[in-house]
């Protein structure tokens, strides 16, 4: 991937080295990461939302404010990864700025947040095992690098382009965000419907993000022209791997679809797909599609 052809974002923080801190309760001692794990896979299998999880334990659950970005620095500019991430957060802005204005609409740039080892945010407190996130309350994407080495090493997604469509796919929740769709979500959810579950609305939201992270790969290639052999199944493998079908395999060694909250590998794929071959935002209504 010939990624150093984009324009660079003004929207990268690094709030890296920040004193985001550890989680800490009942007598000062941390969690873990094993235990951070833990709690993921907990949450994952009883269909509950990791990151509320943790935020409940650490007693921070959905506060108002976090990093805040106007205090914090940009990348080093000597630093390839921050420059990799600010080149394709700043094409996902010419992409979703150009597709908005297309349909009559503005697009707000989100900001993304560099960190290392935890951090706050509107959406609570989230350590690096979460991995990538979007939170809707400050309209941020939040990003610990160490997740790429991850992808290569658990997950064997190695790959400038997997890395490339987990930041394009954080992106697409802002887009739904914008949209309306995050809201329709949680006010579902508020109203007391469940909506984890192979068919059920957490799951589209997320094959619609991924869905939309092929909208931006599409029009990012023929603006730019910088894909790479192999570049399209890197991203292909790395939505293959974190399915909730392999993850609860790996984890327990069964598939419980009734607790899915993102799709199973093939769906993750499929709906990638769907959004890179057209570059059609409509061809991602995951909401209305009969077959996922």
């Amino acid at each position: 991937m010939r990624w150093q052809k984009a324009r660079r974002s003004d929207n990268v923080v690094d709030a890296r080295g920040g004193g985001g801190g550890g989680m800490r309760f009942g007598g000062g001692k941390g969690l873990s990461l094993g235990g951070i794990a833990i709690v993921v896979v907990i949450g994952l299998l009883m269909g509950q939302d990791p990151l509320t999880i943790l935020g409940n334990i650490a007693g921070q659950a959905v506060q108002p404010g976090g990093v805040t970005t106007q205090s914090q620095p940009a990348p080093a500019a000597n630093d390839p990864q921050s420059e990799f991430v600010r080149a394709v957060l700043g094409d996902t802005e010419d992409t979703w700025r150009a597709i908005f204005q297309a349909g009559g609409k503005q697009y707000q740039d989100p900001k993304l947040v560099l960190f290392s080892g935890g951090v706050r945010s509107a959406c609570g407190f989230a350590d690096a095992a979460v991995g990538p996130f979007y939170c809707p309350g400050d309209q941020q994407v939040y990003l610990d690098l160490s997740f790429f080495r991850e992808l290569e090493t658990r997950f064997a997604a190695a790959g400038d382009f997997a890395q490339a469509y987990v930041i394009a796919h954080e992106v697409g929740h802002h887009v739904q965000t914008l949209l309306g769709v995050s809201a329709k979500v949680h006010a579902a959810r508020q109203r007391g419907e469940r909506v984890e579950g192979d068919n059920g609305l957490l799951v589209r939201q997320e094959l619609q993000a991924d869905c939309l992270a092929g909208v931006w790969a599409y029009h990012a290639q023929r603006r730019l022209d910088w894909l790479e052999p192999g570049d399209l199944e890197e991203a292909l493998n790395a939505a293959n791997a974190i399915g909730d079908d392999r993850l609860q395999k790996q984890a327990r060694g069964q598939v419980m679809p009734d607790s899915f909250t993102h799709g199973t590998s093939a769906q993750r794929e499929r709906w990638f797909k769907a959004g890179f071959e057209r570059g059609e935002v409509g061809r991602c209504d995951t909401f209305k599609a009969a077959r996922l």
